[in-house]
């Protein structure tokens, strides 16, 4: 929690600089590429735990991320409880029903089809931990006193990039999961009205079955994504 003595602008030497020639530079960026380009979003887990320990590094990666005025607005929920996993699978597939009987407009269901989607969500009750993203509205001094957080979509956004980014490079994988409307998480994990659930992210390791639609593989080529100027 911060005081308002905290918050006065001191510039202080950068820290951590990383000073690299440019050949090593584009190496580092081929071998992020190659290790990224092989994340994907997994719907078939298994069981088997993962300790708290990693959840926790990553989570601080994920707190690490940049934000508006620096006023991190965000909050994440670990939940490794089986019953309170098994609450959110139920209000969750409470809401993709409707989804999936219409209520999210025909033109959204039919692009959904080639990834295999439907209503069923047994990853939230088999995976060892969900993670819920929630976005600030506003925080608090350490007095009480209410500030304004800003950009904080975006922010919230780079955050869950990051934390993407850590669950896959130890070795995990995760599936991003956005039933709608989520108020029900709010209640369910005892959270503020100040805080709007963005996400559930579903965390563990792959079923050794496990399959990805074959169009997950199919990626924009970089000159359609990328206008040099």
């Amino acid at each position: 929690m911060f005081s308002l003595k905290d918050l006065k602008y001191q510039p202080i030497p950068l820290p951590d600089r990383i000073d690299m020639p440019d050949t090593d530079m584009i190496a580092a960026a081929q071998t992020y590429y190659q290790t990224m380009r092989r994340r994907h979003s997994v719907r078939d887990f298994c069981d088997r735990p993962v300790p708290k320990e990693i959840i926790a590094a990553c989570i601080k990666t994920a707190g690490s991320a940049p934000s508006g005025a620096n006023h991190q607005p965000w909050h994440f929920v670990a939940i490794e409880n089986p019953d309170l996993k098994k609450q959110i699978r139920l209000a969750a597939e409470e809401e993709e029903k409707r989804f999936y009987a219409g209520g999210g407009g025909d033109e959204w269901i039919k692009a959904l089809e080639p990834i295999g989607t439907n209503a069923d969500k047994p990853h939230l009750e088999i995976a060892p931990w969900l993670i819920v993203i929630f976005a600030q509205r506003y925080g608090e001094l350490a007095d009480g006193k209410r500030y304004k957080n800003y950009y904080v979509p975006d922010s919230v956004g780079i955050a869950t990039g990051f934390l993407i980014s850590a669950l896959h490079q130890s070795g995990l994988v995760s599936l991003t999961h956005t039933p709608n409307p989520m108020r029900f998480l709010n209640t369910l994990l005892n959270r503020p009205k100040s805080e709007k659930p963005v996400m559930i992210l579903t965390v563990g390791h792959p079923h050794d079955k496990a399959t990805v639609p074959s169009v997950a593989k199919l990626k924009k080529p970089l000159e359609e994504i990328l206008t040099w100027a």
